[in-house]
């Protein structure tokens, strides 16, 4: 069984579970405040496993299913032995890279709370469009197949415009954040990837 599916089942046994019992929830939650004030620094990636609600949920964990088993079968060509662990790395941590600008702003704002694992899949996403991005994509509701790259401008776009909007209580910086950490992991772990982008792309003209 690949890694991304049992990311997949794990989430979504404790976002369940989680449905149910407001108290664990509530124990899981990212909430800045209690993490600098009480030391729950544990909370910066719990987070990451329980979710607002079923659609939430839904979309959150049909993206991680959609670019994890490709950025799996990535790191089983570049990594070898060591292509879980990597995997593991860029998503774990996707999860708290995203959330430590909130701990910062939110510090002192008792009643902030955000939840989520769209940091750690926004991560697998651009990992999979800096290894990939002549591969087509469609962004909801525009119904045309573009490049990945031209998906990622777009996206990176939207989530700035839908932040400075703040109306619709999702945290759109996560993705960002969780986005960014994706592309930097690559740069790090497979400096060539970054080459590898940009000739893809100048080689698609």
């Amino acid at each position: 069984m690949s890694l991304s599916i049992i990311i997949i089942l794990i989430t979504v046994i404790i976002s369940f579970m989680a449905f149910r019992d407001k108290g664990l929830m509530n124990k899981l939650i990212h909430n800045p405040y209690s993490v600098s004030h009480r030391k729950e620094y544990y909370r910066i990636l719990t987070c990451g496993f329980i979710h607002a609600d079923y659609m939430h949920l839904l979309l959150n964990m049909y993206a991680l299913y959609l670019f994890g088993g490709a950025v799996e079968s990535y790191f089983e060509y570049l990594f070898g032995g060591n292509a879980k662990l990597y995997f593991m790395l860029l998503y774990l941590l996707g999860i708290i890279v995203s959330n430590i600008p909130d701990v910062i702003k939110y510090k002192n704002m008792a009643f902030y709370n955000s939840l989520g694992a769209s940091g750690g899949v926004s991560s697998i996403v651009f990992a999979s469009i800096i290894l990939s991005p002549m591969t087509k994509l469609m962004m909801f509701p525009i119904p045309i197949p573009m490049p990945a790259y031209i998906f990622a401008l777009i996206y990176v776009a939207y989530s700035v415009y839908m932040d400075r909007r703040q109306g619709d209580n999702v945290n759109h910086m996560a993705h960002l954040w969780g986005g960014l950490w994706g592309v930097v992991f690559m740069m790090v772990v497979y400096p060539d990837s970054i080459k590898g982008f940009f000739n893809q792309i100048l080689g698609s003209f």
